[in-house]
């Protein structure tokens, strides 16, 4: 039978470690055992957690595929039930929601990256396409940002009318589009750049700048849809020079 947490030694305990060294003390599997709370009569909480975490397929201290992990899989982990599987989803999603930047309004956009930046941990690990924009001010200024689309798997469906009417709503004269690659794969498709190339026109006869699409994939990759295409522009016309 296995030891249990109370029989440990008081500073090896995971509530009374953090208590008494900080959080910062506590192993990957320490902090979850806290979230699981109890174990059963053949396990203690730190030792499912540690099964948890076998479950990984990344790196040694990468926790992001928890949020992949539903309920159902969860649960069929012995010693998970399911209110314990909500309660890791549930802390998931903050972890995710406390990434994002508190206050957005009025922040100053210097580049694409700096975009890419706000959404890498967000769009983390999600197994649907996502589109934002972010509406912002001749300045470059940001004024809101908004989900504009969320689809399936491989699939999201993109309304440029509700892009125009948003941006038009809070008077934004520029706007970014951010969408993520389920695939993990940050590349731009050719639907990417025919869609961005649509977008830019049908927003032009407003006078609403498409400053760039972004796509952000997996491992916190991300691409430009404007610097990808000025670079293959590039490639042809030195592939040009050289014949």
């Amino acid at each position: 039978m296995s030891i249990k947490i109370k029989d440990l030694p008081k500073a090896e305990r995971p509530y009374e470690k953090l208590e008494l060294h900080g959080e910062k003390s506590l192993s990957n599997a320490e902090l979850l055992a806290i979230i699981i709370k109890s174990g059963t009569k053949e396990e203690t909480s730190v030792q499912i957690a540690q099964r948890i975490l076998t479950l990984r397929k990344t790196g040694k201290d990468d926790l992001s595929f928890l949020k992949k992990l539903s309920i159902s899989e969860l649960t069929k982990i012995k010693g998970i039930g399911k209110v314990k599987a909500i309660q890791i989803k549930a802390i998931c999603e903050l972890a995710v929601r406390m990434s994002m930047p508190e206050n957005y309004k009025g922040i100053y956009i210097k580049n694409s990256e700096e975009v890419a930046q706000m959404f890498l941990d967000e769009f983390q690990n999600e197994t649907d396409e996502i589109a934002k924009i972010v509406l912002l001010n001749n300045q470059l200024q940001i004024i809101k940002i908004e989900t504009i689309a969320t689809g399936g798997s491989n699939f999201v469906d993109i309304g440029i009318k509700k892009i125009i009417k948003s941006a038009m709503q809070v008077e934004a004269t520029k706007v970014i589009l951010v969408h993520n690659h389920p695939s993990g794969i940050a590349k731009p498709s050719q639907g990417d750049i025919k869609f961005t190339d649509k977008l830019y026109n049908a927003l032009s006869v407003f006078e609403i700048d498409l400053c760039d699409t972004i796509i952000i994939g997996s491992n916190r990759q991300y691409t430009s849809v404007y610097e990808h295409v000025k670079k293959r522009v590039e490639e042809i016309k030195n592939k040009k020079k050289k014949e």
